[in-house]
């Protein structure tokens, strides 16, 4: 058995905590992003919102009745008189 047993997954931890670090650091990029680059982020975040609305629109009774509690059955609703 090794003389260290319990500190070795703090160590992984550690080295994978670092590493995740080290990925999603940034790099100097040098890019230009003009105007239109903006504008075209705008549109594309209202068409997504429009198509949610849509879906929300289209399948609004289904969702409706999903949440939509159902009425106890008894002996008088059956018809049966």
């Amino acid at each position: 058995m090794r003389k260290y047993s319990k500190q070795y997954p703090v160590r992984r931890r550690l080295l994978l905590a670092t590493f995740i670090t080290m990925l999603l650091m940034p790099l100097s990029a040098l890019a230009y992003l003009d105007p239109t680059t903006g504008s075209m982020l705008i549109s594309a975040i209202v068409g997504l919102f429009a198509s949610l609305a849509l879906a929300i629109k289209t399948y609004w009774y289904r969702i409706k009745t999903f949440f939509k509690r159902k009425p106890a059955e008894t002996d008088a609703d059956d018809g049966a008189s």
